[in-house]
């Protein structure tokens, strides 16, 4: 194995972490209680374009369950980032505008994390590809 092949071992290994770790702590921070306390959230959730509760919890339990296990498994990882790129951006830019860098840091860093992902795609060790055409880049 040549120096360039461990590079490009080492990139896909990197964004197999990166994928894996960043997904699975925005499921287990955000989307399962989400999902666990349906009801409570209904009560809490912020609804910033009148949607309705229902409808705006179930967007994103949407984008924080369903999403990161497609990040994960490496299955249209660059269309599963967009949600939860749209949910952190209105999360920070619209429902908590007054927030510091400080106060918002988790989300910022998930924001970074999940465009890096869109931009990079997941990495050969994903499922994609095993997927034909342009459901590969997906």
């Amino acid at each position: 194995m040549n120096a360039s092949q461990r590079d490009e071992q080492a990139r896909d290994v990197g964004l197999l972490f990166l994928r894996v770790t960043g997904s699975l702590f925005l499921l287990w921070v955000h989307g399962l209680p989400k999902l666990l306390n349906f009801s409570a959230e209904l009560q809490r959730i912020e609804d910033p374009f009148h949607l309705g509760a229902h409808l705006t919890l179930s967007l994103a339990i949407f984008a924080e369950v369903l999403c990161p296990l497609l990040i994960v498994a490496g299955v249209l990882a660059r269309l599963a980032c967009l949600p939860i790129l749209f949910v952190l951006l209105v999360a920070l830019l619209v429902v908590h505008p007054q927030w510091s860098v400080a106060e918002g840091q988790f989300g910022w860093l998930l924001l970074i994390l999940f465009t890096t992902v869109f931009i990079a795609g997941p990495g050969r060790l994903a499922l994609n590809v095993r997927l034909p055409g342009v459901l590969r880049y997906a």
